[in-house]
């Protein structure tokens, strides 16, 4: 018996390991674009619904395999919709001329390093937020976690620096040509400065905020990030978190907020 399973086995080709190989290779990099944005809560909802119709398919019940197998097909073009920035990055990446040199390290996706991935000095972010807070400096900080926010990196000076209290302060100098806009940081850097956010939506905003409350609420709405404003108008230390606002902190309250955020202990 055991050898008439054994026979029955399909056989495991060369290119069927290739095959996956790249499947997994695609998804990986999919995930990569969508993580810690809304889009991944959509994608993980789109693979459930498959998994049900196949699942209903097997069981052989036909009228919510005919549904959903409806729902299947048209889903494609809503997933072109649904994805199209995602899926325009994707394609950039290919285009990339520097793609190809860097396919063997991309091919090591099964190395992921979650250890310190957020880690990084809260200290001169506090520091400078107090200063501005004094003299009254508008600012914008976004603190990136695990979508990286390339897209919106782009759209500003780039700078890759060390977090110091002297660059934040610099750059949201009023006279500064980098004062405007949004300052990104990642993996314990400064990415980039004058970075244009999207603005939220919401109805509901009270008409006493100003855009960049208005940038940090758009931003973690459509990411994982943590914003961080400074009122130019009152000095206030504010911060938004999925698309909350919370107004009018202390800077100590603010340090423990981020560390809490970021597992960061002392």
């Amino acid at each position: 018996m055991l050898e008439l399973f054994i026979i029955n086995l399909p056989k495991l080709r060369l290119l069927d390991i290739i095959d996956i190989v790249l499947v997994a290779y695609l998804f990986y990099e999919m995930y990569k674009l969508i993580r810690g944005t809304a889009a991944i809560n959509i994608f993980i909802g789109i693979i459930s619904i498959y998994l049900v119709w196949k699942l209903v398919k097997v069981l052989e019940m036909e009228l919510l395999t005919e549904i959903l197998g409806q729902f299947i097909s048209v889903g494609v073009i809503a997933l072109i919709v649904v994805f199209q920035p995602e899926i325009r990055r994707f394609l950039l990446l290919l285009g990339t001329p520097g793609f190809i040199s860097k396919t063997p390290k991309r091919f090591m996706f099964w190395k992921i390093d979650l250890g310190n991935e957020n880690m990084f000095s809260i200290d001169p972010i506090i520091q400078s937020c107090q200063k501005m807070s004094n003299s009254q400096t508008g600012a914008l900080i976004v603190l990136a976690k695990k979508n990286e926010l390339q897209t919106f990196v782009n759209t500003g000076e780039q700078i890759d620096s060390n977090i110091t209290v002297q660059l934040i302060e610099n750059i949201f100098f009023k006279n500064s040509p980098l004062h405007d806009g949004a300052v990104i940081i990642f993996n314990n850097r400064i990415k980039a400065a004058r970075c244009i956010l999207p603005v939220s939506g919401n109805r509901n905003i009270s008409h006493d905020l100003g855009l960049r409350h208005r940038s940090a609420l758009g931003i973690t709405e459509q990411s994982d990030a943590i914003a961080i404003v400074v009122s130019e108008q009152t000095g206030n230390i504010s911060y938004c978190k999925k698309g909350e606002l919370i107004k009018d902190i202390k800077p100590s309250q603010l340090k423990d907020f981020l560390e809490e955020e970021f597992n960061i202990t002392n």
